[in-house]
C-alpha cells in the first residue's frame, strides 16, 4: 500500500478500469459510474501512465484489453469484489460464538452490582466472551475511555463530545451499621449521627469523605479505606457505621442481612450512575450487545435502591 501511494496511484482509477474492461466501452462505463465520458477517458490515461503500459486497444467501436490489461483485470476483480462485500454486507456477529474480549471500566460501586450479573448473562448467551474490568473513577474515566476502554459504568462529570453517555439510575445515600453493636433510631438526629464512629471510603487516602464536603463538619473517622468492597466486613461485628450509596448498602445486606440502614439527618444529592462509551463503538456489535446487558442489569438493580 505504501508503494502504491508512493507512485501516486489513485485506487479509484482501478474501479474505472474494471468497469471499462467489463463493458468494453467508455460510454457505457461512464453511464454506470455516473461520470462523464471525458472523466473516464482521463482516468484511463492516468492509470496507463501509472502502470507504464497500454491497457486497452481499440477494436471497431469498442475497447479490448491488452495482455497487460488482461493480467491486471484477472488479478484486480477478486479484490474489488472482496472490498465491496466487506463494505456492503451485513455484520455476521454472533454472541454464541464470539471470542471478543471487552475492556470495561467500572467504579468500585458498580463492580459490586454489575460484574457478577454481567458474567452470569455472558455465561448464558456469550460463553466465549471475556471481560477485562478496569477500575475507573469520575476523575479518570475520560482518560481511560480515550486510552481504549470499550465502555465504562461510573459517575462522571463533564466529558468530551466523543463520549456517549446513558444514565442508568440515580440513588441516594444511607447510614449502614450493625444493630447488634450500634443503636440508631429510625430517624437519627444530626448530633446522634456525628457522635458515632465512622468508616469512610476515601480515594485521596485521608479522613475526609462526601459528608465533610457537603455538611462541612468532620466526623469521628476511625478507619479510611480505598474501596467499598471491604465495608461490609469492617462494619459487621463492630460499632462502626458507614455512609454509603444505596446500591452498595443493598448488596452488602444481600450477604449480611443482619446489618441495617437508616436515613441520613441531612441531604446528599446523589449523582447518576451512567453507562459511557466512545462514539467509535456505536456500531460495534459486540459492544452494543454488552451495553444492552448492562442496561438490563441496571433496570433490575433500580428497585433494590428503594429497599436499601
Amino acid at each position: 500500500m505504501n508503494a502504491s501511494y508512493g507512485r501516486d496511484l489513485d485506487l479509484n482509477l482501478l474501479r474505472v478500469f474494471a468497469v471499462v474492461a467489463d463493458t468494453g466501452s467508455v460510454t457505457d462505463a461512464a453511464r454506470q459510474l455516473y461520470l462523464t465520458q471525458p472523466a473516464v477517458s482521463a482516468a484511463l490515461r492516468r492509470l496507463t501512465a501509472a502502470i507504464g503500459a497500454p491497457l486497452f486497444v481499440r477494436r471497431g467501436r469498442g475497447l479490448e484489453l491488452t495482455g497487460r490489461g488482461q493480467r491486471l483485470h484477472a488479478t484486480l476483480v477478486p479484490h474489488l469484489q472482496a472490498i465491496l462485500d466487506a463494505a456492503l454486507s451485513a455484520p455476521q456477529w454472533n454472541p454464541a460464538t464470539s471470542e471478543r474480549t471487552l475492556r470495561l471500566g467500572v467504579s468500585d460501586v458498580a463492580e459490586l452490582w454489575l460484574l457478577p450479573a454481567l458474567l452470569r448473562a455472558l455465561a448464558r448467551e456469550a460463553p466465549r466472551m471475556c471481560v477485562v474490568a478496569v477500575p475507573v473513577r469520575f476523575r479518570t474515566v475520560a482518560a481511560a475511555l480515550a486510552s481504549g476502554l470499550d465502555a465504562a459504568v461510573t459517575v462522571a462529570d463533564e466529558l468530551p463530545a466523543t463520549v456517549r453517555r446513558q444514565p442508568l439510575f440515580c440513588g441516594g445515600f444511607v447510614c449502614l451499621f450493625d444493630p447488634r453493636h450500634t443503636r440508631l433510631r429510625r430517624a437519627p438526629t444530626l448530633e446522634e449521627y456525628f457522635a458515632l464512629d465512622h468508616v469512610i471510603v476515601s480515594y485521596n487516602g485521608d479522613l475526609r469523605g462526601i459528608v465533610e464536603d457537603v455538611v462541612r463538619r468532620q466526623r469521628k473517622v476511625r478507619c479510611s479505606t480505598s474501596t467499598f468492597a471491604t465495608l461490609g466486613a469492617l462494619i459487621d461485628g463492630s460499632a462502626l457505621v458507614a455512609t454509603v450509596p444505596t446500591t452498595v448498602a443493598a448488596h452488602i445486606r444481600e450477604i449480611r442481612s443482619h446489618l441495617a440502614t437508616r436515613p441520613l439527618p441531612f441531604e446528599i444529592e446523589g449523582s447518576p450512575t451512567e453507562l459511557l462509551w466512545p462514539s467509535s463503538a456505536d456500531d460495534d456489535e459486540a459492544c452494543r450487545f454488552v451495553r444492552g446487558k448492562i442496561v438490563d442489569i441496571a433496570r433490575a438493580e433500580a428497585p433494590k435502591l428503594q429497599r436499601a
